[in-house]
């Protein structure tokens, strides 16, 4: 089946001639660093939402095209090409799923001017002018699982270890809550730099034998928590330690080899083997299009998928002005019933997900 959607570099965007009739959406997702293994399929979803709304007629006549800018390298260098498209209205919106510390750096210089979308789980707190966030906060997202885990695991002493940047620190800060609020203590605390993992494997581990954890909250992301988890398995310290994820998704649990020991657990809005209407019907229309063999379409994905959708509802309203986003997006999504996601929390079992709770 042909694609009815084109991928634009920034260059191209910047300096070639515009076509008229046209919606073009910047999307900023890594295809490089440390969460790059997520990218192929963010780009994948962010192309099944622009071919299904350009088959059907596109936005008002305007078909969708997507200029893509990998949110993967440093957050200066994201800002960057970011803002100059924006500065030269070669987008009319900017959807991103990335790091926080590259989403506060895009937000600085595109607010106000270009409304801008970020997908993922975030670290909470206001939001400028122009820029909505659709993902889940910390205290949404790690509540209801810890307290899950304390019933079920007994947990009682926490360790907490994530990169350091502004998303696992407040992960940190709301998980220091949560633990105490179910009975238990964070007995350990450490955040490592962004690719850092490799290097301090060690000294973490040693720094686990050394607290003695029941339970262990992960705020590492991508190729970090990927290679986390398999010096956890060397190490043989994976079979007594309850672990919870904030970002391991089925792209992250592939990149290890699955996990069988029935105390690894991630939460997010969704999994692959959610087997509700929809998660059926993203799965199937994605593989009629890409493939079987296309990567699988993981939480932040479909919340790319979710963000172009919405760019393109708000665009059909006359919704896409900054000053007026934050009101046309709460009307848009209380419409489809979005506006608050449910956090789901799964059990790894092999190379995927059961959903517990």
């Amino acid at each position: 089946m042909r694609i009815e959607a084109r991928l634009t570099d920034p260059l191209d965007a910047l300096h070639e001639r515009r076509e008229p009739g046209r919606l073009r959406v910047g999307l900023v997702v890594p295809q490089s660093g440390a969460l790059g293994l997520t990218g192929p399929s963010a780009v994948d979803a962010a192309l099944l939402a622009a071919h299904e709304l350009n088959t059907a007629g596109g936005v008002r006549g305007r078909y969708v095209d997507l200029v893509l800018v990998d949110g993967g390298r440093a957050p200066a260098d994201v800002a960057t090409e970011t803002g100059r498209l924006c500065e030269a209205d070669a987008v009319d919106a900017v959807v991103g799923f990335h790091t926080s510390d590259v989403h506060r750096a895009v937000e600085a210089v595109v607010a106000g001017r270009t409304p801008y979308v970020f997908t993922p789980p975030h670290e909470g707190g206001r939001r400028r002018v122009g820029v909505v966030c659709t993902g889940v906060d910390p205290g949404r997202q790690l509540s209801g699982p810890i307290a899950w885990l304390a019933r079920h695991h007994a947990t009682r002493r926490w360790a907490l270890v994530g990169n350091d940047y502004i998303w696992p620190q407040a992960v940190h800060r709301q998980a220091r809550r949560a633990v105490a609020a179910a009975g238990g203590r964070t007995v350990l605390e450490r955040r490592v730099p962004l690719g850092g993992v490799a290097a301090g494997m060690e000294r973490l581990l040693d720094d686990l034998r050394g607290a003695r954890p029941d339970a262990l909250l992960l705020s590492l992301v991508g190729r970090d928590l990927a290679h986390f988890n398999a010096g956890l398995r060397q190490a043989g310290l994976d079979r007594g330690l309850v672990r919870l994820s904030g970002a391991l998704e089925e792209n992250g649990l592939l990149a290890v080899g699955g996990d069988r020991t029935g105390l690894l657990y991630a939460a997010m809005p969704s999994f692959e083997s959610l087997r509700d209407e929809r998660h059926l019907g993203l799965a199937a229309r994605h593989r009629d299009l890409f493939g079987p063999g296309a990567p699988v379409l993981n939480t932040y994905a479909e919340g790319v998928y979710d963000g172009i959708r919405l760019v393109a509802a708000l665009a059909d309203g006359d919704g896409l002005h900054p000053g007026l986003l934050g009101p046309a997006v709460a009307r848009t999504l209380g419409r489809s019933g979005g506006a608050s996601p449910r956090v789901h929390l799964a059990r790894a079992d092999g190379l995927g997900f059961d959903v517990v709770a």
